[in-house]
């Protein structure tokens, strides 16, 4: 080989190593690919890092009325900033559920950081429900449209698998109180069973929970009619139990634990509100254990975490001054974080109700308390709970509705506990 050969395969070669240099630095400035964890329910609920809510997002006085997609994904980034990674929906036959999950894709498109998920609501009533031109509602027969709710649930369900991780079939829909629609146990077990037919044919992911959220006393925490055979069959056929509480509606209905005791006659008002307010978190306490000791009963070992549980701020009706007196910022404020506080340290996920105030819910009485159990106001302000987290500026940028997030009463506790009055259980009950 003559030295001309030799010069260029000796320039070839330092070349190739050069380059070969260059590309291995540049690989080892490259910023890491991210690996993308994929989460089930199993991972999520019952983490406390994973904060859960109830979520309608509603504006208006009728749900005909849809919030948009952008109402939609301002709403996703004020619950996020809260630390919130899991809603709950509660039915398919609008066009919000979709719309969340559309919501929720958009911002994971924008953000690779925005991380949540959703517990879909399958929306299951009984023949005749809210219908009575046809008849009386008939419990042991379900709604022509239940099959429909399924099937787009389903749908969904597969369509956003990555964001969809809990189907929970029927709301409050097997407690009897329920008069309007509740469905007999078989109903739900029926669907229940089809859904996990379906995760066992492959057609449904097999890490999706699936579950039914209702009452504790249909999970067999209260009255002993509810020991079915069905009800032990449902037990055995969701993935855990989503059982509701709410010690605000009994403050009525069930008020020995809100009567003031003898031994606190001599508290200040205040004293009396915060002790009033400790024994409405035991007062729940009590409605989790009587679920999860029944389950022991029956030998069924699941985990047990709590749908539906909330405190309202405003009412005209029984829960009002002329009532038990329960509604208010303060005592909501006090409830919401003794409700955290124990959920996250027992890791019980806890869907509270709810994410902001809706005015379809009791139309006609705009100081009915259905209205007003959000955390945020349609004004978008931030309720006593979450004063502080406005003080942390954990909403600075976001708006609702082109309103940035301030707080109620302007953020002044003295003109708050003007409204505050101590429990009463002495006054005429209908």
């Amino acid at each position: 080989m003559n030295k001309s050969l030799n010069l260029a395969v000796y320039v070839f070669v330092m070349l190739l190593v050069f380059s070969c240099k260059e590309a291995k630095k540049e690989d080892d400035n490259a910023e890491p690919v991210k690996e993308v964890q994929i989460l089930s329910a199993k991972d999520i609920l019952g983490n406390p890092d994973y904060l859960a809510i109830s979520y309608g997002g509603y504006r208006e006085k009728q749900r005909e009325v849809q919030p948009t997609l952008s109402e939609l994904k301002e709403d996703m980034k004020i619950l996020s900033a809260m630390g919130v990674k899991v809603l709950r929906t509660y039915n398919v036959h609008f066009a919000h559920a979709e719309n969340v999950l559309k919501a929720i894709t958009e911002l994971k498109k924008e953000d690779e950081t925005f991380e949540m998920y959703v517990m879909l609501g399958i929306w299951i009533d009984c023949e005749n429900a809210f219908n009575w031109e046809n008849g009386e509602p008939n419990h042991n027969a379900e709604s022509e449209r239940n099959p429909v709710e399924v099937k787009t649930a389903v749908d969904l369900a597969k369509q956003y698998s990555d964001i969809v991780k809990v189907l929970a079939v029927g709301n409050e829909a097997m407690v009897k109180w329920a008069t309007s629609y509740y469905v007999e146990p078989w109903i739900i077990l029926k669907w229940v069973n089809h859904l996990q037919d379906l995760k066992a044919s492959g057609e449904l992911p097999a890490d999706l929970w699936i579950t039914s959220s209702d009452d504790f006393s249909s999970w067999g925490g209260g009255d002993p009619m509810y020991h079915t055979e069905e009800l032990k069959k449902i037990a055995n056929a969701v993935d855990y139990i989503s059982m509701h509480t709410y010690p605000y509606h009994q403050s009525h209905y069930n008020s020995d634990f809100w009567k003031v005791p003898e031994n606190e006659a001599d508290f200040s008002d205040k004293e009396k509100i915060d002790a009033a307010m400790l024994r409405a978190l035991d007062f729940a306490k009590r409605q989790y254990d009587s679920v999860s000791n029944y389950m022991t009963s029956i030998g069924v070992n699941k985990p047990i975490h709590i749908g539906e549980t909330g405190w309202a701020s405003t009412s005209n009706g029984h829960y009002g001054k002329d009532g038990s007196r329960a509604t208010d910022e303060y005592k909501l404020g006090l409830y919401y974080n003794h409700l955290r506080a124990w959920t996250n340290k027992e890791k019980i996920s806890c869907f509270y109700f709810e994410a902001f105030d809706e005015k379809w819910k009791d139309a006609q009485n705009p100081l009915g308390s259905e209205n007003h159990f959000g955390l945020i106001n349609l004004k978008g302000e931030a309720k006593y709970p979450l004063w502080d987290r406005v003080d942390e500026g954990i909403f600075e940028g976001l708006a609702r509705n082109g309103k940035p997030i301030t707080k109620t009463y302007n953020g002044n506790l003295d003109d708050l506990m003007k409204d505050v009055r101590v429990p009463n259980t002495k006054y005429p009950k209908d």
